[in-house]
């Protein structure tokens, strides 16, 4: 203690959560998610997912998060961006326990980006006592009041229609997120590879969802449409030691298409990067370090840091060729672990939005 007042309970709980992800983060790369998963569970090939489960926790896993994306317009064409992401990460392994002592830690990151402002707001909770969690079934993902749910019709094979809401103290936003198509598989049937070692994560998608709602900025409701993407991912050690972390993209192409794509950055300079291309009939074509070429084209100083805002990215066998820009330079997520998370426009041989987050800078 500081001796500068009484902590807080969200005060200790974020304490809590800042042990748990290690204080060592940035050493052992981006958030300590490099640190040794010994007693935890190993992401390992050949796995099969099952719907509804898998939209729920998977606490003997050491991390998970349920993240939601949005690229959005309102009636004159103006251009937001929104996130959601609640995180859950175990401080220890082992059978459950109850209460306070539930290994269990939970964050929220909410946020709004329009080209002139970027607002932010965080949230903690801990485990076992009611402040955060995730059912399965109906599907819902809470921290206080912030939540992702289920719709009545909800299809659990799309995870949609679902509700998104969050609030801070200068925005909020109400979502609905519908989709016809089915989830996708990211990497190798759900088995996505971080290295060409053993890190790697479960890891699927839905980049179909359409989203209607209401943003409020500064007390001013806007009517907003738009795409969303929602990923799911959960693993014990994504990093590598001689990892420092990652720049990745979603986007929606204006032919219908979509694309994940990832680099995670290795100190060597050897970078691995694996994406997977989505048609609109629903084929998939999986991209790895050979297929893809990203090229920073642009690097802005963002709260004592140089961040690549702007990037070339190429695919020669799908003849991808195109730019991807801000649409504010300055979305910095100045969170307990900070990062880059913004809104992007793209174009050249195909064109689009999306959105574009960059760890470990």
């Amino acid at each position: 203690m500081n001796g500068s007042g009484p902590i807080t309970r969200r005060g200790f709980i974020g304490g809590a959560l800042l042990a748990g992800f290690g204080g060592r983060a940035f050493a052992q790369g981006f958030a300590g998610l490099s640190e040794s998963a010994d007693g935890f569970a190993p992401v390992v090939p050949d796995r099969t997912f099952a719907f509804p489960g898998d939209h729920g926790p998977h606490p003997e896993f050491r991390i998970e998060w349920w993240y939601v994306t949005a690229n959005l317009t309102d009636a004159r064409g103006i251009a937001y961006g929104i996130q959601w992401t609640l995180f859950r990460q175990a401080i220890a392994a082992g059978g459950a326990q109850e209460g306070w002592a539930n290994q269990q830690i939970w964050m929220g990151h909410a946020a709004v980006t329009r080209e002139d402002t970027h607002r932010v707001s965080q949230t903690f909770a801990r485990g076992g006592v009611g402040q955060a969690g995730v059912a399965a079934a109906p599907f819902h993902a809470w921290i206080d009041a912030w939540e992702m749910r289920a719709l009545d019709s909800m299809n659990d094979e799309n995870i949609a229609p679902c509700s998104l809401k969050a609030a801070g103290a200068d925005f909020s936003y109400t979502l609905r997120l519908d989709a016809e198509r089915p989830l996708t598989l990211q990497g190798d049937g759900g088995y996505s590879r971080k290295s060409l070692r053993e890190q790697a994560s479960y890891y699927y998608s839905q980049p179909h969802y359409a989203a209607a709602g209401i943003l409020t900025i500064d007390d001013k409701p806007i009517d907003v449409t738009g795409m969303a993407w929602l990923d799911r991912e959960w693993s014990s050690q994504p990093l590598a030691a001689d990892q420092s972390g990652w720049d990745w993209l979603s986007l929606h192409f204006n032919s219908g298409d979509k694309l994940m794509l990832y680099r995670m950055r290795q100190n060597d300079g050897q970078h691995y990067s694996s994406g997977k291309w989505i048609a609109p009939d629903n084929t998939v074509e999986t991209l790895g370090s050979d297929d893809i070429v990203m090229t920073p084209l642009i690097v802005t100083q963002v709260a004592g840091r140089k961040i690549p805002t702007s990037w070339r990215i190429a695919v020669a066998k799908m003849a991808l060729a195109i730019e991807c820009r801000p649409l504010n330079p300055r979305s910095w997520m100045g969170t307990s672990f900070p990062y880059w998370e913004g809104p992007i426009r793209f174009e050249g041989s195909h064109t689009g939005v999306g959105y574009l987050e960059m760890t470990g800078y």
